[in-house]
This record gives structure tokens, C-alpha cells and sequence, in this order.
């Protein structure tokens, strides 16, 4: 999706852009969804459409996989497609260190590969 047609979209959809955070990613809100990222946000819609066109079945946002020591690692989103596979994926602007190493750990815990959009 071009930056032109997100543009659009959310002029049409009414999104409202956010403070900016830490890393100077900007939060968006979505369908009544609030996203941490513009990035993450613009992936929703392009699932939307993706599932609107008939490839992707249906996705989760917000996945969590469960880690040693009571913490967890929340994944972006899991995504259904209509031929069967399953993606595992993660919107990044930023590979923090704390990032790096949960994704290793959900890598080595859970048999999936988590795909940085």
C-alpha cells in the first residue's frame, strides 16, 4: 500500500495520530483500535484488505507467548491465510535488546519464526 492510499484511507477512516513514544514511533488509533505504531497500524489495514480480497482467513493482533521467569512476548500479529500457512508477525522500527533476546526465546520455546514487517 503506497503512502498516497494510506493517507487517503485515513483521512476516510478518521485516525487520529498519538504523542510520540521512546523510540518516536507514533501511536495511531484504527477502527477503535489504539496501535503503537503507525507501522503496526498501516499492517492492520493492509490485513483488512488482504482479508477483504479473500487471501488471509483471519488474524489475531496482540498474540501472547508465554516465557521463563512469568513474562511474556505480545506478537504484533498471527495471520491465517486462506492456503493454510500461518505467519508469526512482529511490526519493528526498532530491535530494542529486550526484543531481540524474547523473540530468540519465543523462536527456541515455540516452533514458529517470527516474521519483522
Amino acid at each position: 500500500m503506497s503512502d498516497q492510499q494510506l493517507s487517503e484511507l485515513q483521512k476516510a477512516s478518521g485516525i487520529a495520530v498519538k504523542k510520540e513514544s521512546k523510540y518516536h514511533a507514533q501511536s495511531v488509533e484504527i477502527d477503535n483500535i489504539k496501535f503503537s505504531s503507525k507501522k503496526e497500524g498501516r499492517r492492520y489495514q493492509e490485513l483488512k484488505a488482504l482479508q477483504h480480497l479473500g487471501e488471509v482467513k483471519f488474524f489475531l493482533r496482540q498474540t501472547p507467548f508465554h516465557l521463563p521467569g512469568k513474562t511474556q512476548y505480545r506478537l504484533d500479529f498471527m495471520v491465517f491465510w486462506t492456503n493454510g500457512n500461518v505467519t508469526f508477525e512482529d511490526t519493528k522500527g526498532m530491535r530494542t535488546q529486550m526484543y531481540k533476546l524474547k523473540k530468540r526465546q519465543v523462536e527456541e520455546i515455540y516452533p514458529i519464526k517470527i516474521l519483522e514487517i
